[in-house]
């Protein structure tokens, strides 16, 4: 039975270079490796006193304060603030109520222009619902004060009629009837000046509106 024999590598020109070349090339990987590993290797700095404190991780001294990620070769990746105050937290928290206190008024207002132009085709028609409400006002107006009228006039006749009695009974019935009068008469004044407010506020109401509906249209 024969023996196996191993033959050596042919020997030639181009048998030391195949070693040489995997050498390189193991070279060449392993330092991509390296140089891959220090691009991804983050620096920690913050300002202490006026001077710099860095590390590979977050340096003790950072902790509550404002501070930089840098990468190797000193370029700022990125930059993170200090934790807010309790003042500040507060004050962040009053402008994001303040935020969302003007949106809302915002899209209620944006509610009341989309309803204005809904309900006027224009502004004549504006003018006559305006005139007509003030008409219907001052019509309610106008029988209150006629009806205040009448009770004045009531009660100038009681009182004349009562300055002219001798009978006692007679005046001190004239003097019930009086007082009665004086309490029908400032019940009344207070209908008035309740309705005259309400006039007010219907030509206020139309004059708003008339304003924002010019602008509205304007626009």
């Amino acid at each position: 039975m024969g023996s196996l024999r191993v033959e050596p590598f042919p020997a030639g020109p181009g048998a030391s270079l195949l070693p040489a070349a995997l050498l390189l090339a193991a070279a060449l990987l392993v330092g991509e490796a390296a140089a891959q590993s220090s691009a991804a290797r983050t620096i920690y700095c913050c300002d202490v006193g006026g001077q710099p404190v860095c590390g590979d991780i977050l340096p003790a001294a950072c902790y509550g304060r404002a501070y930089r990620e840098l990468s190797p070769s000193g370029i700022v990746r990125r930059t993170v603030p200090a934790p807010l105050t309790a003042d500040e937290v507060t004050r962040r928290a009053e402008l994001e109520r303040q935020r969302r206190a003007d949106e809302a008024e915002r899209q209620r207002q944006q509610r009341l222009d989309q309803a204005l132009l809904e309900t006027y085709r224009s502004l004549d028609d504006l003018d006559r619902r305006r005139d007509r409400e003030l008409r219907d006002v001052d019509r309610t107006l106008h029988e209150l004060r006629a009806r205040e009228a009448a009770l004045l006039e009531h009660q100038r006749v009681l009182i004349q009629d009562a300055t002219q009695t001798d009978k006692s009974d007679v005046a001190a019935s004239l003097e019930r009837d009086i007082r009665t009068l004086d309490s029908e008469i400032i019940a009344q004044r207070g209908v008035i000046e309740a309705k005259a407010k309400e006039r007010a506020a219907v030509f206020e109401r139309f004059a708003e509106d008339r304003r924002r509906y010019l602008e509205l249209t304007a626009e």
